[in-house]
């Protein structure tokens, strides 16, 4: 250990003769600590709650989806179905499907809905969306007779149950409607399935029937608006999206599941922001404290850096002494910090010690989730921030004269 670290280390822990620059480093230390732990834990809240929208976005979403500005045939997509199949994470074509969508009035006894309507390929649908695996009630089974699948909340509200009929108003015939000159285009769905994704949009405002059955909804002929894919992992979204920029015309729109929900993940994004820069202000007082006591650790210590200097010490070495107490002090707040937000994080997933209203919310308790970058950011930024704090005494340290400092020794 070099000189300058024992000395550094003598005077943050050996303050016998002034009490009152060991109360401030303490508070230094305590600042720090508590604004790390504050951090670890509210970046773990903004991480677990984004876990917990991405796994229902994402479990519920195609993880890509390729769309032209204008509804075609299929065979407009003969480009694209040749770059999925030679995409390696897409093996076989049931893992894409044609999709068609819009808005429709579902009538259903006294009760008007406007909701969205997807039509995939029914033997396809459980392949390229995670509508399957929300299936609380009946089934996937579309493909007998205008089949359609709707959320729980909305067959609530409309008061249906598994078999019972629902009549969709199409908006293709709605202007004529509307001016006396023809009949709107109503078709009657029979519900045979429900699902329920923790997503009250979703199952409030989407149903899904057969691709056919939605294009003779909507009066699209054999047209269709794109196509959905699922991969085996949705890491790879961003991968497949640039293979097809890259070999695909630009009429074609792709976009992955983050895109689909793009103004919800910036709009996390800078709350989780927000927090840190707020929370980084605990550890910004805590060094404000910091260069309070380094200062006057300084002025009590004139003495011992004048004869340091008179034996030799250089103004680096001296500078180094007091940089090292500030890295000292960002150093055990840090890891006292760290151990405290971990074990909240800990006792959190273990034990729900912040539990939630279950009938209010889709859990039963604050959802943490820790990341090690987040640790490490956490941890540079209360280091460099005592760091920053104590260049200025350090500073002032280094500048003193030595005949100055012994003058009245």
């Amino acid at each position: 250990m070099r000189f300058e670290h024992k000395i550094a280390f003598r005077y943050l822990i050996m303050h016998k003769e002034v009490r009152f620059v060991n109360l401030i480093s303490t508070i230094s230390v305590i600042g720090v600590t508590i604004g790390v732990a504050a951090l670890i834990v509210v970046l773990s809240v903004y991480n677990g709650f984004s876990g917990l929208v991405s796994s229902i976005l994402v479990g519920f979403d195609p993880y890509v989806r390729i769309e032209r500005t204008v509804r075609a045939d299929t065979s407009a997509y003969a480009e694209v179905i040749r770059c999925l199949s030679t995409y390696p994470e897409v093996k076989d074509s049931i893992r894409y499907a044609p999709f068609i969508a819009g808005k429709a009035l579902v009538v259903s006894r006294n009760v008007n809905r406007v909701v969205n309507i997807r039509g995939i390929q029914a033997d396809r649908l459980a392949r390229v969306s995670g509508v399957g695996e929300k299936i609380v009630l009946g089934s996937l089974n579309l493909a007998k007779g205008h089949g359609i699948v709707i959320g729980m909340v909305l067959a609530d509200r409309l008061g249906v149950l598994i078999g019972d009929t629902i009549a969709i108003m199409s908006p293709a015939g709605a202007e004529l409607a509307a001016l006396q000159m023809g009949l709107p285009l109503i078709k009657k769905f029979r519900v045979v399935g429900m699902y329920e994704s923790n997503n009250k949009e979703y199952d409030s405002y989407y149903a899904f029937t057969d691709l056919a059955s939605a294009q003779t909804l909507f009066v699209a002929g054999g047209k269709i608006d794109g196509y959905d894919v699922r991969l085996q992992n949705p890491d790879e979204a961003d991968k497949l999206k640039n293979h097809l920029q890259k070999n695909i015309g630009k009429e074609y729109s792709v976009l992955t599941w983050y895109d689909l929900h793009k103004e919800l993940y910036v709009v996390m994004q800078l709350e989780r922001w927000a927090a840190f820069i707020i929370l980084c202000l605990i550890i910004a007082v805590a060094s404000f404290n910091l260069l309070g006591s380094l200062t006057m650790t300084v002025i009590q210590k004139q003495r011992d850096i004048g004869i340091l200097k008179s034996m030799g010490a250089t103004n680096d070495s001296i500078k180094r002494i007091f940089l090292t107490q500030g890295v000292l002090v960002g150093s055990i707040g840090t890891l006292a910090g760290t151990l405290l937000g971990l074990g909240v994080v800990f006792a959190q997933k273990t034990y729900d010690i912040f539990p939630l209203d279950p009938t209010v919310y889709i859990i039963s308790a604050l959802p943490m989730e820790m990341h090690v970058v987040d640790i490490i950011i956490v941890g540079f930024a209360a280091i460099g921030l005592c760091t920053l704090a104590s260049r200025k005494p350090a500073k002032r340290a280094a500048q003193l004269l030595p005949a100055r400092a012994l003058r009245w020794e």
